[in-house]
């Protein structure tokens, strides 16, 4: 029943049915947003920008997220079958999804990001830092690469919520409590110098990683 019922969730029909309820959901938040005009201006400017979460503190950004369509944003997802269900719901937002993770298809994917990326009014792309799989609070490679290839900024996201439901899985994930105050926190832009040695890019990877370790919950 429960393989049916998570087949049943990745149709089309299924994500704008649970988009809804998570817009419905997340419409409840007593949300406070820090820090968002310095990018936006940016991205008006015709400057690349790469806004990056830990996969913990995803969901609490959905919402807010679909006011960034106009922008034509991308987001890469796994092709695994939750991934499915998340990309109805990212596409319902009006957030473009190529499948691929460092997994599987990575490459490719990645790619296609670039390619989209430094396309003319498209210069808006969100990155999960430890996704799809974890381990939780590593920033993996590919945000580097994209950032590198493309020129992009990179946007750190910090949520907070007053009171939340941690899961017990790999990254504890956080789902904020109905009415519950949440803070969406942009963080300060990153520019990436470019690559002067090999050793650089771990550099790089390191600085991002000790930036967002703070505020990964609990």
């Amino acid at each position: 029943m429960f393989k049916k019922l998570r087949n049943l969730a990745t149709t089309k029909l299924a994500g704008k049915i649970l988009c809804r309820i998570v817009h419905f959901y997340c419409a409840t938040f007593r949300l406070t947003v820090v820090n968002e005009n310095e990018w936006l201006n940016d991205l008006e400017q015709g400057r690349r920008v790469i806004l990056c979460a830990w996969h913990q503190q995803f969901f609490s950004v959905i919402r807010h997220f679909k006011r960034y369509k106009k922008y034509f944003p991308s987001l890469m997802i796994s092709q695994s079958r939750d991934g499915e269900i998340i990309a109805n719901i990212a596409e319902q937002t009006g957030w473009h999804t190529v499948r691929g993770s460092s997994s599987r298809d990575g490459g490719v994917a990645l790619k296609e990001m670039v390619a989209r990326l430094t396309k003319p009014g498209h210069g808006l792309a969100g990155h999960i830092l430890d996704g799809p799989r974890g381990p939780a609070g590593v920033v993996k490679s590919g945000i580097i690469s994209m950032a590198q290839a493309t020129g992009a900024v990179i946007v750190p996201i910090f949520v907070k919520a007053e009171k939340a439901w941690y899961f017990h899985s790999w990254d504890k994930f956080m789902l904020p409590k109905p009415f519950s105050r949440v803070i969406i926190n942009f963080g300060e832009r990153i520019h990436l110098p470019p690559l002067q040695s090999a050793s650089d890019f771990e550099d790089q990877r390191l600085m991002l990683q000790t930036i967002m370790q703070p505020y990964l919950e609990p």
